[in-house]
């Protein structure tokens, strides 16, 4: 009887060990994460940083874009204009020459 409430003690003391080494692989594991979710927050909003340079990059791509095509534009309706040619838009006076 002796030997087997030894036993059960023994057991006992391991078992509170396992959840004491538990307890702190958890926590540790906790930490862990908490680090994790920190740097997991830095690379999200340096990629958010990236991402917003390129839209504006591309933004300002499309606007030099739009701006010449829209010079072209006028220089090919003053032109017209000047030439008398019936539907365009002089571009100084945003008058249109009308058809014959």
């Amino acid at each position: 009887m002796r030997t087997r409430i030894i036993t059960l003690a023994a057991v006992a003391a391991l078992s509170m060990g396992a959840v004491a080494c538990t307890e702190a692989e958890t926590e540790q594991a906790e930490a862990d994460a908490a680090v994790a979710a920190d740097q997991a927050g830095d690379v999200a909003a340096q990629a958010g940083e990236v991402i917003e340079a390129g839209a504006m990059k591309a933004a300002r791509a499309v606007e030099d874009g739009a701006g010449a095509a829209a010079d072209k534009l006028e220089e090919n309706q003053a032109e017209a204009a000047a030439e008398g040619r019936p539907g365009a838009v002089n571009p100084a006076t945003d008058q249109r020459v009308p058809a014959n």
